[in-house]
């Protein structure tokens, strides 16, 4: 009983500070320019993550094609979602952002039958199918032209094909060194960007070290850290079904911390999105029966 207290704890936990971020990053913006911000988060995260993975003597690539496999993944997973996050929520809700972004188990289907030639259940498809309901649902059955909403479907797209670039290359990288590494070299790519790209703000107080040190440890490598430990511990189908808590509390935040209003569209559109995420991570019945033995 204690263990399964502990196991929801710690998914409670992981996912609450996945979906906090974009309210928590919102009110960062405030201080720090999109892409600074987040550049900074990243690379600051990823240093300190190397330092733990040079503490736990974890195995770091020893050929150049794996080094360069990591960047890639690192600009789609750091740079291309998280830069496109906290460009969204110049003009959109963390909520809308929040569900937007974590459409991207949607995305990881139609792009691995296209792309990987990987073939899904038809309970998958019909995961599919609500979830893009959901999304028509949440933008209010028009497109809102608003630049927020293409880069919030920018970071669910990025999202997914880092997911598949993971899971054809992720085999031959120990997760924690791919994770601190794409880190870093994420959060350089975007303070680059940020240096080429817009007009980079840094307002430096008490307030925005706060959220730049939140976003960097609890929000990243807490988040990372337990997250895995998760999917090490548990059926990794099944946790992965627990990802449709995130966009929850990304709306959640946004109206606690930022006051933003919770229409009935972002709540019936958002439960639409959270049950194709589900659908789409139903554990096939053959592997829980294998597991089971």
């Amino acid at each position: 009983m204690a263990g399964k207290v502990a196991f929801a704890f710690l998914v409670v936990l992981t996912t609450s500070l996945m979906g906090s971020s974009f309210a928590v990053g919102k009110i960062g913006l405030g201080y720090v320019s999109p892409l600074l911000l987040v550049g900074i988060r990243f690379t600051v995260a990823g240093l300190l993550m190397i330092a733990i993975v040079k503490l736990l003597k974890r195995p770091t690539p020893n050929t150049l094609k794996d080094w360069l496999r990591i960047f890639c993944i690192g600009s789609f997973q750091t740079a291309g979602v998280m830069g496109a996050i906290f460009l969204s929520l110049r003009t959109i809700t963390a909520g809308e952002s929040a569900i937007l972004t974590f459409m991207n188990p949607l995305l990881v289907v139609v792009f691995g039958t296209l792309a990987l030639g990987i073939r899904y259940r038809m309970i998958q498809w019909a995961g599919v199918f609500f979830g893009f309901i959901g999304v028509a649902v949440t933008m209010g059955f028009h497109l809102q032209l608003e630049i927020g909403t293409a880069f919030g479907v920018f970071s669910a797209i990025s999202w997914a094909i880092a997911t598949l670039l993971i899971k054809r290359w992720g085999d031959r990288l120990d997760t924690w060194v791919l994770t601190a590494y794409q880190m870093l070299f994420g959060g350089c790519l975007l303070l680059l960007g940020s240096a080429f790209l817009e007009n980079a703000r840094l307002d430096l107080n008490a307030a925005s070290v706060a959220i730049i040190l939140w976003l960097a440890i609890p929000a990243s490598i807490v988040q990372f850290a337990v997250w895995f430990y998760l999917l090490q511990k548990g059926n990794p189908g099944k946790v992965s079904a627990f990802l449709f808590l995130a966009p929850f509390f990304g709306v959640i935040s946004g109206w606690w911390l930022l006051g933003e209003p919770v229409g009935y569209t972002l709540v019936s559109g958002g439960s639409l999105i959270f049950i194709g995420i589900f659908l789409v991570n139903w554990p096939d019945k053959q592997v829980v029966e294998s597991i089971a033995k």
